[in-house]
């Protein structure tokens, strides 16, 4: 049976997993589905149609499914899904999606959101994620697995920020951020590979070579347009998994443009 403190209120309809525990003075709501193991320390409000994965800990004072903070949300429906094995800390907020969005916030497995992060309506992230503290995900962005955000940047609507790319500490991302990417700076701008994120994570040395040339050929030859830069790297590097993350993030549909080197006009 589930570990219910008395102070908490569970309302008639939430579905909580017999190893799941809900600390003194929590809320949760009646739509709420709360899996194995699940953890809400105290103080943690969960909302609306939400549910949480396997072994997520969530710690006090995070509000979690409730409405979104668009003004055209109208009280549909909508969902928060929060996968296995996340850590969510002091403060943290997540909104459900909108029926502009697709109706659903996602969220997938061991990722971490340090205090006051912010995920937005309608948000779509991976797996492996690190935000620090008090960075906020605005509606519509869309994450890659093993993207890290240092604290204080902040992501701009309908964004994507491809996968083990990392968004330097106070950055504000405003375009798209190619997978590997290391972006930085109070407007974005790219400044080179994400080496240490490539290094710690196994990748080999062929691939990082391969990723350095079609870097290179992407942002600092300069011939052609980035589209026929694109088709360059494809024809060459395209055999090299890194690299066609690459080339499929940049050939996917895209409404805010890329951030690029200070010199290309990022």
């Amino acid at each position: 049976m589930a570990q219910i403190h008395p102070t908490a209120i569970i309302e008639p309809g939430a579905e909580i997993a017999a190893t799941a525990v809900v600390g003194p003075y929590c809320h949760v709501g009646a739509k709420v589905v709360l899996g194995e193991g699940v953890e809400l320390l105290s103080h943690v409000i969960v909302a609306g149609r939400t549910s949480i994965g396997e072994g997520t800990r969530i710690f006090p004072f995070a509000s979690i499914g409730q409405p979104p903070q668009d003004l055209k949300y109208a009280g549909e429906d909508s969902s928060l899904v929060i996968g296995k094995r996340n850590i969510i800390r002091e403060y943290v907020t997540m909104n459900p999606g909108t029926s502009g969005g697709g109706m659903v916030t996602r969220i997938g497995d061991r990722c971490l959101f340090m205090a006051n992060a912010h995920v937005g309506h309608d948000c779509q992230l991976g797996n492996h994620i690190i935000i620090a503290n008090s960075v906020p995900l605005a509606g519509h962005v869309v994450v890659g697995d093993h993207a890290a955000f240092g604290g204080l940047s902040a992501v701009h609507q309908f964004v994507r920020i491809g996968q083990h790319a990392y968004v330097g500490g106070l950055t504000g991302v405003e375009r798209d951020v190619i997978p590997y990417g290391l972006v930085m700076g109070d407007r974005a701008r790219l400044a080179g590979l994400n080496m240490v994120g490539l290094q710690r994570r196994g990748f080999s040395r062929e691939d990082i070579q391969s990723l350095r040339g079609s870097y290179q050929m992407l942002f600092e030859d300069g011939n052609g347009t980035l589209g026929e830069r694109v088709d360059a790297v494809a024809a060459r590097f395209g055999h090299v998994n890194p690299v066609s993350d690459i080339i499929a993030f940049m050939r996917a549909d895209n409404a805010r443009g890329f951030v690029q080197p200070k010199s290309n006009g990022g």
